[in-house]
């Protein structure tokens, strides 16, 4: 077989043979194979075995067809090395033993050192170079969504405390906001030097901001993130996670290639919103999967007809895979996306 280099030939704005398609959280519970691993191992656990943790992201590219890799891990894996104790509970999320709530906290978190604390990530990383026939996506947690869990202690829906943190104490939500960016720069950027070709920083939870306190809260960080790994020759992703189409207008200044949309923007209109200048990626609603077949893709159809319009598109979800989904159907969709989108991409070529 030789390399599939649909995925980055998308997120270039090149052309391409048929729209590349993943999926957010590919590696994970709609899997059976993948559930009696996680049996036997945690999550973290699986991360801390390289062998293991890159056999689980091969596995839906294996299954799936899908035309790129995500690495198998966590957001909160690099917050270890800079001093948070944390746990990953099942059907909570990450849970921190000692939230952050002052200036005193912050001040004691460490500089990353990621090959002495995180030399399994990337031992991993270094196995599926050699291994994948696709791109490998690596990734990171975005500052505010890392800042939301450390700072409430676990997942929240209102982020009470770390919206507190933003007006009353701005000093030391700036000083957090630095130190989780200078984490986020020294991780990614060790991915590309072992074998990543692209990465995606997933603000999951940003959307909770109104546009004017991203702007003054978040996107500084945001924006000295991409700007510092400008040099890294490979696609660089932000998603800006659930409810965030209202930030979209926002992103202009980003050194980054492609912008992830949720389901609640469509194709045309994020491409609107980011007046053109990104390639995007998205965006069925997560939950059409569990839908029969025939639905799942006329809604696909309509994104894709949305997404072959200008050069630049990449299909995926709104959000990530979640546990009651199909591994028969997601493998039918993504064949479904290739044949019709390569008929479509040619015909269009003919006229």
């Amino acid at each position: 077989m030789t390399y599939n280099d649909q995925f980055i030939r998308a997120c270039r704005k090149q052309e391409v043979d048929h729209i590349p398609v993943w999926y957010m959280r590919q590696a994970g519970r709609y899997d059976p194979e993948y559930r009696k691993i996680k049996e036997k191992y945690s999550l973290l656990e699986i991360c801390k075995q390289p062998e293991l943790a890159a056999e689980v992201t091969l596995m839906p590219v294996r299954k799936l067809g899908v035309d790129a890799a995500i690495l198998y891990s966590d957001i909160m894996n690099p917050v270890a090395s800079i001093g948070v104790d944390f746990d990953i509970v099942k059907d909570i999320g990450p849970v921190i033993d000692n939230p952050i709530r002052s200036a005193a906290d912050v001040e004691k978190l460490k500089p990353i050192d990621v090959e002495g604390d995180l030399g399994h990530v990337l031992e991993t990383i270094r196995i599926l170079d050699k291994e994948l026939k696709v791109p490998l996506i690596t990734f990171a947690g975005a500052p505010f969504t890392i800042a939301s869990y450390l700072i409430e202690g676990r997942p929240s829906k209102n982020y009470i405390r770390t919206k507190e943190m933003m007006y009353s104490e701005p000093k030391v939500w700036f000083s957090l906001m630095d130190k989780l960016g200078d984490m986020v720069i020294a991780y990614l950027r060790a991915h590309v030097a072992n074998g990543g070709k692209a990465f995606q920083l997933f603000d999951s939870w940003v959307g909770a901001l109104s546009p004017r306190d991203f702007q003054t809260y978040v996107l500084p960080t945001v924006t000295r993130i991409f700007a510092e790994l400008e040099d890294l020759n490979v696609p660089k992703i932000y998603f800006p996670g659930v409810s965030s189409g209202e930030l979209l207008p926002t992103l202009s200044g980003l050194k980054a290639e492609v912008i992830g949309l949720d389901w609640r923007v469509s194709i045309t209109e994020g491409r609107k919103r980011l007046n053109g200048q990104f390639a995007v990626q998205g965006n069925l609603d997560p939950t059409v999967l569990t839908a029969p077949m025939e639905v799942i893709k006329q809604y696909a159809k309509d994104i894709v007809d949305q997404g072959i319009l200008e050069p630049g598109y990449i299909f995926n979800l709104g959000h990530g895979l979640f546990p009651e989904a199909s591994l028969e159907k997601l493998r039918e969709l993504t064949a479904y996306i290739h044949e019709y989108s390569a008929e479509a991409i040619e015909a269009g070529a003919r006229q």
